[in-house]
């Protein structure tokens, strides 16, 4: 399933970064984008998940991600997260830098988490920008109208980023930072084909770091990486982990 040369690499590294994917928390039991369920189906996610559509009708996009967030709280982290939080006993640093908003990778306890794309379970004001209770927004929804704030009235939204936003500045930075300062890098559930987040595998590589993907499915970078392991990261990851261990 992997090499001894991956386990020398991660035996002997300082640093790791991990860009992880839709996949790792599909095995969490959430879906990838859409949700099914009633209502929601009717839409496509580009429908909802922009500014225009939230000011056009904010009391809908809030629905809908009060519904998101609700199967986010209702997963639990995977073998894959739990993985990654074992790594950070072998190895100095190891930064996750995520594309998935759904918290998992805190919640499993990784101690140093990009989130490229922020976190579902978070809402802020869009005028004073102050960070704005789950609760409120579900009690605006459940009284028919739209979740506003309590200090200066101004429309709140999930701290997300949407289609037709720049990626947070420091994410990026920090992203990029832990990206070619590693020794090994882990590709991880991600199809790598939504930029930038899929630049940073080959820039590790660039870097000098020893590149492993690790997802189902071949994909664009697939024929460029030093490994590409085939598997679920439920699967491979624990494999890993347990081959260091026997390392030791």
């Amino acid at each position: 399933m992997h090499s001894n040369t991956l386990i020398d690499h991660l035996r002997g590294a300082d640093r790791v970064a991990v860009l992880t994917g839709a996949g790792i928390s599909a095995e969490s039991g959430i879906p990838t984008f859409r949700d099914p369920g009633g209502i929601w189906e009717k839409f496509e996610p580009q429908e909802l998940a922009n500014v225009e559509a939230f000011l056009d009708n904010p009391e809908l996009v809030q629905g809908w991600y009060r519904h998101r967030r609700q199967v986010v709280e209702d997963a639990e982290p995977n073998e894959g997260h739990r993985a990654l939080v074992r790594l950070e006993q072998r190895v100095d640093l190891v930064t996750t830098i995520t594309q998935n908003v759904d918290d998992l990778h805190n919640r499993a306890g990784s101690s140093e988490v990009v989130e490229l794309h922020g976190n579902i379970t978070r809402n802020y004001c869009t005028d004073c920008e102050q960070e704005i209770d789950a609760a409120r927004i579900d009690a605006a929804i459940e009284n028919g109208r739209p979740a506003t704030c309590p200090e200066c009235e101004g429309l709140v939204r999930p701290d997300v980023v949407w289609f037709g936003e720049m990626l947070p500045p420091d994410a990026m930075d920090r992203a990029s930072e832990a990206t070619t300062n590693c020794d090994v890098f882990l590709s991880v559930g991600t199809s790598t084909v939504v930029y930038p987040a899929a630049r940073l595998p080959m820039l590790a590589k660039e870097a000098g770091a020893y590149v492993v993907e690790v997802n189902p499915d071949r994909t664009p970078i697939s024929g460029n990486v030093d490994e590409y392991l085939a598997g679920p990261a439920g699967e491979v990851l624990p494999a890993i982990l347990s081959a260091l261990d026997d390392a030791a």
